[in-house]
């Protein structure tokens, strides 16, 4: 006699429910073999390094990096690995054609890459930077490579004087302001709370945030409809990181000032948004990590390296073209290497 026959009322759902578990059980067997193969070969073979990911039409640099440490505020033209920024698969189609940009921190890194892109696109621009010259003057010569015009202006966004200053004077040459690009900073890693200093605080605050207010504010009473505003957060800002106490909650602050100010204009047809990118190659970076630690940068994302500033600057095109995003607004789009940052 069978110990455990089975229920006559059941039909035959007792026999189809075990012959499914059966199947289940069969599947994982198959895969617990498999697992163990993997296992056996990396235990003999040892584990293969993973590789970065390359997605686009060209190759992009990846870890290890040039173990180099620069002093800030880090000059582009002496970074042994120059960023990449012309992006020389993107053709210009006219989506920024006649209109005029102004770029904080343009000189150099993503700020560079934005504005040969929006000359691309036909707009002329105004740069703003501290005091990296070199690097200015290399990225005035791309633009007016692109047959556009470039002014540059040397100051400090902290101060809002020069912002205003600023701001008239984009004006006076090019006669208008249609698209502003917030993107100046300033960041420097401190292993505890305790390390960061009041002067350093404020110096990351004021340049970080206070800086993005003094020219949005400068800028208003000359934006019209269909003008735009374009703020540079982090993915810092939206995940938090260890080592960047300060700088990250400027990023998170930056990343509401967007939406509040967005709100705030919406009425007058302004629109404003803001990218949040990953870790990036431009000199902030080495201008703030150790030689040694530079040449891990990136490799923590998804794809295991750093982007370069020409796989961002498509994305403030997108952001500051009629064109494309008349109905987007109060965004914070994130470039990050990595799937879910929200």
């Amino acid at each position: 006699m069978l110990e455990n026959p089975p229920n006559p009322s059941q039909g035959d759902s007792a026999v189809d429910t075990e012959a499914v578990a059966q199947k289940q059980r069969g599947i994982q067997q198959q895969q617990d073999r498999k697992d163990s193969e993997q296992s056996q070969q990396s235990a003999q073979q040892g584990q293969a390094e993973e590789q970065a990911v390359q997605a686009g039409l060209n190759t992009q640099p990846e870890p290890p990096l040039p173990a180099q440490h620069l002093e800030k505020p880090g000059l582009e033209a002496d970074m042994e690995l120059q960023p990449k920024f012309m992006a020389p698969g993107y053709k210009g189609s006219g989506k920024l054609e006649g209109l005029t940009a102004l770029v904080t921190g343009g000189d150099s890194g993503i700020g560079r890459a934005v504005s040969v892109l929006f000359a691309r696109e036909g707009a002329d621009v105004a740069i703003l930077y501290l005091n990296e010259h070199p690097d200015a003057e290399e990225t005035k010569r791309c633009i007016e490579a692109e047959g556009r015009r470039c002014i540059l202006m040397p100051g400090d966004v902290k101060d809002a004087a020069f912002c205003r200053q600023a701001v008239e004077q984009t004006v006076g040459e090019f006669g208008k302001l249609d698209i502003l690009v917030n993107n100046a900073a300033f960041q420097e890693h401190a292993e505890s709370l305790e390390d960061i200093t009041e002067e350093r605080f404020d110096e990351t605050l004021r340049t970080n945030i206070y800086g993005y207010f003094h020219m949005a504010k400068a800028a208003l009473p000359h934006l019209k409809k269909g003008a735009c505003i374009i703020n540079t957060g982090s993915v810092t800002g939206l995940e938090g990181s260890a080592k960047l106490l300060d700088y990250s909650a400027t990023k998170g602050a930056i990343h509401a000032f967007t939406k509040s100010l967005a709100s705030n204009l919406i009425e007058k047809g302004i629109r404003v948004n803001a990218v949040a990118p990953g870790p990036v190659w431009t000199p902030l970076n080495p201008a703030d990590k150790s030689a040694q630690d530079i040449q891990k940068f990136g490799s923590d994302t998804d794809m295991k390296r750093p982007a370069q500033p020409e796989e961002l600057s498509p994305a403030y095109v997108f952001l500051a073209s009629p064109v494309c995003s008349s109905y987007i607004n109060g965004i914070v789009l994130p470039v990050t290497g990595s799937v879910g940052a929200m």
